[in-house]
């Protein structure tokens, strides 16, 4: 079983920034593909960007393109997104999720570990 646990959330000012950390429990993290995914109140769960198993490969979501960041680290089994220029409009619940093989991917279906999300909230 996977675990994984998100850090970094918090309340900032519009155009602030903020960077979100996700610690996976498995000692085959680099077998992953991992995914950051969010859900705002009353939306479905909306997906921000992923990275493939080696980081190599990254796909960001056209709402944050050029101001969120996801990177990884293998040797510390984590992932991270950073993100900068927010906007209020990004506040939601942010989600980490595994994908178990080297592509990255943008449907949540496809992905087989989830955490429990952190809350990001983006004041205007």
């Amino acid at each position: 079983q996977v675990q994984l646990v998100e850090s970094g959330g918090g309340l900032v000012q519009a155009g602030g920034s903020l960077r979100l950390s996700c610690a996976c429990s498995t000692r085959t993290f680099s077998s992953y593909a991992m995914g950051w995914f969010r859900q705002a109140p009353g939306k479905e769960r909306e997906f921000v960007a992923s990275i493939s198993w080696g980081g190599g490969s990254t796909y960001t979501a056209d709402s944050v393109q050029g101001r969120f960041t996801i990177y990884r680290d293998n040797a510390k089994n984590t992932v991270y997104l950073q993100m900068n220029s927010l906007k209020p409009e990004d506040t939601a619940v942010y989600y980490c999720a595994a994908r178990y093989g080297s592509r990255w991917s943008r449907s949540p279906g496809e992905y087989d570990y989830w955490g429990q999300g952190t809350q990001v909230t983006v004041s205007s």
